[in-house]
């Protein structure tokens, strides 16, 4: 009985080691393929507000230098908050409005000299940019339906050496962020900003998103206005 018993039991001490090497193996492959992944999955743009002076600096230069594209979100909806509506129903809130004047401060203190400013036609749009700078923006259409040609047509309506500031929608600037690199990028916030770079040989960078909370990171160093 007891030889019996220990060849039932000899199997198990000599598989044991093997189990335990597969084991390892297998846990050593989940462990590279969760790194590898981490590092190739597409990332959300970096956050402006806390990248730091030299990045600051270089984007303020490239602003004055005219080779800045921006996508705007719309600030705070109506028909999405209990806040108070500015205007018809469709359209942002008065919290909503006082967001959109705070930022188009921070444009302003950027200089908008050499800044065109476009918007898509849907009333929540039409009133953040008209908040952000105190006039009616001119309209484009594409900028409310977008899809897969946005970044072509954002390209396109850019002029040589002027800025170009777009009042749009959320599912707009994650379609840019899609066919710019970032297909699982955050959503963007309400007022938040997306810029970008086009150098002078039409090449395409995006440098970052300002969220609306933090135009004041920009301004920061003594020389700025």
């Amino acid at each position: 009985m007891i030889k019996s018993s220990l060849r039932k039991q000899l199997p198990k001490r000599v598989l044991s080691p093997r189990l335990t090497r597969l084991t390892l193996s297998a846990v050593a492959l989940i462990a590279v393929a969760l790194v590898t992944g981490f590092v190739l999955w597409p990332r959300s743009p970096v956050n402006l507000g806390t990248t730091g002076s030299d990045a600051t600096t270089r984007l303020i230069n490239q602003w004055q230098a005219g080779e800045i594209i921006v996508l705007v979100r719309h600030t705070e909806r109506c028909d999405r908050s209990a806040n108070p509506c500015l205007g018809p129903a469709d359209g942002i809130t008065r919290v909503g409005s006082d967001a959109a004047v705070a930022v188009g401060q921070g444009f302003q203190r950027l200089g908008m000299d050499q800044t065109d400013v476009l918007s898509s036609p849907v009333t929540r749009t039409a009133q953040t940019s008209h908040s952000m700078f105190g006039k009616d923006a001119m309209t484009q259409e594409w900028l409310a339906s977008c899809g897969k040609t946005l970044r072509n047509d954002v390209v396109a309506h850019k002029r040589a050496q002027h800025n170009l500031v777009l009042v749009t929608h959320s599912g707009c600037i994650s379609d840019f962020e899609t066919q710019t690199g970032f297909k699982h990028a955050v959503s963007s916030e309400y007022g938040s900003s997306l810029f970008v770079r086009i150098d002078a040989n039409g090449q395409l960078q995006v440098l970052g998103i300002l969220n609306a909370r933090d135009w004041h990171s920009l301004f920061k160093d003594p020389w700025t206005k």
